[in-house]
């Protein structure tokens, strides 16, 4: 992605409505795939460690990441030593198997998704699932989609059959982020008529950005036990075949 849209994302994915509850939502998708059990953990693409801490709570957790400056700061937030990986070619910690591999909002980034998944697979153990979120609906592509370097946003059928090519199976899916999704459509409509630069990220007032986290944060309670139908972002619990 452009250094300015990581220098921004580096400054807000703690307290910004949309990483907040996003990691809400994360962690009550990983408790209902792993249930109580500890687990070795993997984070394919951690960017700058957002997610580090949340997932310490399920068990032993390694990571990896492309991009230096975000490494750096990963190191920094959470005292461990992120290795240099990507996918589909680089992949560290060889030789370790993993009950849960994370990808969060990282395969749209990667032109071979299917071969990704495919390297991922075998980092799998016995039983062990992969846990994806991406950007959903190719007909919302934007100009945020084109400052974070992304290939694609994906349908529930496309990421199934990404999945299936890599030896995968889907064993549960859905669409989110399904509250606030009029309301983000009609924002981008408006932002295509009038040419607006302005980035979706940016930080909104204190009560705004408590009230969506609120309203964002509340699918956990849903996700995993049924599946929205609509969205703007997708997520897949993925296992091999």
């Amino acid at each position: 992605m452009e250094d300015a849209v990581y220098d921004r994302m580096n400054d807000l994915e703690l307290r910004h409505w949309w990483f907040v509850a996003r990691r809400r939502i994360i962690a009550a998708l990983i408790g209902r795939v792993l249930g109580q059990r500890p687990a070795r953990i993997l984070e394919a693409g951690c960017g700058s460690g957002g997610n580090l801490q949340m997932l310490r709570g399920f068990g032993e957790v390694d990571a990896f990441e492309f991009y230096g400056p975000a490494r750096e700061s990963a190191d920094r937030k959470t005292g461990m030593v992120i290795p240099f990986g990507a996918l589909p070619d680089a992949l560290p910690f060889a030789g370790s198997t993993y009950d849960l591999i994370g990808l969060f909002d990282v395969l749209e980034h990667i032109q071979d998704d299917v071969g990704s998944l495919v390297a991922l697979r075998e980092r799998l153990g016995e039983g062990g699932k992969i846990l994806v979120t991406v950007p959903a609906l190719p007909f919302l592509w934007s100009g945020h989609d084109v400052r974070h370097h992304h290939f694609r946003r994906y349908t529930a059928a496309s990421l199934s059959e990404v999945a299936r090519k890599a030896g995968l199976k889907v064993t549960y899916s859905s669409y989110f982020n399904f509250f606030l999704f009029p309301m983000a459509v009609a924002a981008r409509g408006v932002k295509r008529l009038t040419g607006s630069e302005v980035p979706d990220d940016r930080m909104p007032a204190g009560w705004l950005n408590a009230f969506l986290a609120r309203i964002f944060g509340s699918e956990r309670h849903l996700l995993g036990r049924i599946r929205l139908p609509i969205g703007l972002s997708l997520t897949a619990v993925l296992e091999k075949a």
